[in-house]
């Protein structure tokens, strides 16, 4: 067991039974009362974000987490085969850990995934994934003076906002974040 004194921010630790995650913590002093922890979590679960305060010198039971750059293999129903590119185990995880971002991947992509133990217990693409074009309304020429977008279909299928003057075949960046057009690659 550790104690407040400890706490860093990214830290996982079991709160109510609960895997939380530290997002900021603050050390405060108030005049004549005792110092304490007032810390921002986030449950891994569940995404859920709550405030709590612990006085100083409280035991925390901190979780040790591991982090794993995987390659994503193929999808099989509901959940990604992804493989250790070291070991070459395949490994099986739920594709609700990308959240929206699942379908941005494309198959030998490099992903990492945390683990508890076995489990994961979450998962992020890439920031920036390069995706190609296959299916949009043709672009005409001289559609660049205003910044108006138009709907395309990408590889993967997921459905994306470009500017007009990207036509069907060109390879695009896309932050994986937020699901926006960054820039054409050449």
């Amino acid at each position: 067991m550790a104690s407040t004194s400890d706490l860093f921010k990214g830290a996982f630790i079991k709160y109510n039974n609960e895997l939380c995650q530290v997002l900021e913590y603050v050390h405060r002093t108030p005049g004549n009362l005792r110092a304490f922890y007032q810390v921002s979590l986030r449950n891994v679960k569940s995404g859920k974000q709550m405030e709590n305060r612990f006085r100083a010198g409280e035991t925390i039971e901190f979780v040790r987490v591991e982090f794993k750059d995987l390659q994503f293999l193929y999808k099989d129903g509901t959940s990604l085969v992804l493989m250790d590119p070291e070991s070459f185990d395949q490994i099986y995880v739920d594709g609700s850990l990308f959240g929206d971002s699942e379908k941005f991947l494309k198959e030998e992509m490099i992903v990492k995934v945390s683990f508890e133990g076995e489990t994961a217990i979450g998962a992020e693409p890439p920031v920036f994934v390069e995706l190609i074009v296959t299916y949009t309304e043709p672009g005409v020429k001289g559609d660049t003076a205003t910044n108006t977008l138009k709907p395309a279909t990408m590889e993967t299928g997921a459905q994306v906002m470009i500017p007009l003057f990207v036509n069907i075949g060109e390879k695009i960046k896309i932050d994986t974040r937020t699901g926006n057009y960054v820039e054409r690659v050449k």
